[in-house]
């Protein structure tokens, strides 16, 4: 059976507690992974200064290419894996087997990965405003305007704790290694596939071994990650977004509760934009931050939650290898079962229909996983429960609301696509303190630029600018 080892400062080390990694539909086990505990990351966080010290023996420019490697290799290398090797193929099937995610948006999200690798000299230049990347590395220098500046980092490594429902979330750290800081990773349960293989691309491609660590387990280890590294970021719901709230220590990547916004000069043009609604609720199963959790217009909300409930209602799960694999499966027992009572409770409360349940149940039972089929809620008002609601399946709240009342209510925002010509509605918009990402105009949630930042500019997460002046005679730059 393959074993995937724990990576303490790119060493193997086997551990004498294992899990076992299964497959979410035949229950067989694929993989046995050494389990980390607390202490031992505890311990090794002792030489976390190293893994800065030997990539800054690495110009940036040297580490853009070795990463741009690193991404080839990634995307289509046999590559070592654990005690055996692994081809991208395999990767596929195994990621699809253990986050019950189809094959095809496996394959999909590794390209993602690649792309943003082989661009990686353009997404910093785009994060760092121009910055000379040396400026990074020294700490100090002079900008193109001639004016003396200094970046100092706050961490030697950045921590992550990692989640297993989507493999997308890994393009947040991939930038990490080029600014010279290293990595402490912490996998999903069902998702050590992408932290393994890429670090096993980092490797082959020329990145030190030290700088980069990785430690499968239980809770413990997240909480030593988070404890011991001076900067991580930690994917979770609500509870884990509140509870790490104003720690300068750990940005917390939460649910994104992303909409679309239909102004009151578009919103009877509703039929124009029914594709882009659609779109950006169910692309990658709607198990993203910035897939479309609620639709809100001024009017003819319902006969808009029947149109996209019409585009997307009807699909059935299939096969995870069937390229027609739409939604993905849940694969944590009874988490179906709880997401889908809390729909049928919301929909008990007046005002709010489900526009869905004529194409069928919404919760589809196996012997070992579970699926939830799209589901469109409609709305008459936002003061119902369910209009604030996100899932990670295709869901989606189709919420009236007068447009005057609309940045009031809609609650905290990743992605805003709003949909109007409306001068001063736009610049209300641009001023929304709530809303993270703005789109002006038909455009989808999804539609990512990787030159901008996703949420939170991670180069301001972990360097801080500062106030530097120097004697010519005495620095040289």
């Amino acid at each position: 059976m393959l074993h995937i080892p724990i990576l303490r400062w790119g060493e193997p080390y086997k551990s004498l507690e294992t899990d076992k990694v299964v497959h979410f539909d035949t229950g067989e086990v694929l993989a046995e992974v050494s389990r980390a505990n607390g202490g031992l990351v505890e311990r090794d966080m002792r030489h976390a200064q190293r893994a800065r010290a030997v990539l800054r023996e690495i110009p940036i420019k040297k580490l853009l290419e070795m990463v741009k490697k690193a991404g080839e290799l990634y995307a289509s290398a046999d590559l070592p894996f654990g005690d055996g090797t692994q081809t991208p193929d395999q990767f596929v099937r195994m990621q699809s087997a253990t986050t019950g995610l189809p094959e095809h948006m496996c394959r999909f999200n590794m390209e993602k990965n690649q792309f943003v690798l082989g661009n990686m000299d353009k997404i910093l230049d785009s994060l760092t405003r121009g910055l000379d990347l040396d400026i990074l590395s020294r700490g100090y220098g002079v900008e193109s305007r001639g004016v003396p500046v200094s970046y100092q980092a706050q961490s030697p490594v950045l921590g992550m704790v990692l989640p297993s429902n989507s493999p997308g979330v890994h393009t947040l750290w991939l930038p990490i290694i080029p600014m010279q800081i290293g990595l402490v990773l912490k996998p999903g349960p069902q998702e050590p596939w992408t932290p393994y293989r890429m670090a096993s691309a980092f490797f082959e491609a020329g990145i030190p071994r030290q700088a980069i660590a990785v430690y499968p387990g239980l809770g413990d280890v997240g909480a030593a990650v988070l404890q011991h590294c001076p900067r991580s970021l930690i994917f979770g719901g609500t509870a884990t977004v509140e509870q790490y709230k104003g720690n300068p220590r750990v940005q917390a990547h939460g649910p994104g509760f992303s909409k679309i916004l239909l102004g009151d000069d578009m919103a009877d043009q509703w039929e124009k934009y029914v594709d882009i609604m659609a779109d950006s609720v169910f692309v990658n199963s709607g198990r993203g931050c910035i897939n479309c959790s609620g639709v809100w217009t001024p009017r003819h909300g319902r006969k808009i939650a029947e149109a996209i409930a019409a585009k997307i209602g009807p699909v059935q799960p299939l096969p995870p290898e069937d390229p027609k694999s739409a939604i993905a499966a849940f694969t944590v027992k009874g988490q179906a079962d709880a997401i889908n009572t809390q729909i049928d409770n919301d929909v008990k409360e007046a005002g709010v229909h489900d526009m869905t349940a004529q194409y069928g149940p919404r919760l589809v039972k196996k012997d070992n996983c579970d699926y939830m089929r799209p589901t469109v809620i409609y709305c008459e008002n936002p003061e119902v429960a369910a209009a604030k609601k996100e899932y990670m399946f295709p869901f989606v709240t189709v919420v009236e609301c007068p447009q005057e009342q609309m940045l009031e209510k809609i609650g905290p925002t990743l992605v805003c696509s709003a949909i109007t010509e409306d001068a001063k509605f736009q610049r209300a918009l641009a001023e929304a303190t709530h809303i993270d990402r703005l789109n002006i105009g038909p455009l989808k949630t999804i539609a990512l630029n990787w030159l901008q930042p996703h949420e939170g500019n991670i180069v301001d997460f972990l360097f801080r600018a500062r106030a530097f002046q120097f004697d010519k005679d005495t620095v040289k730059i």
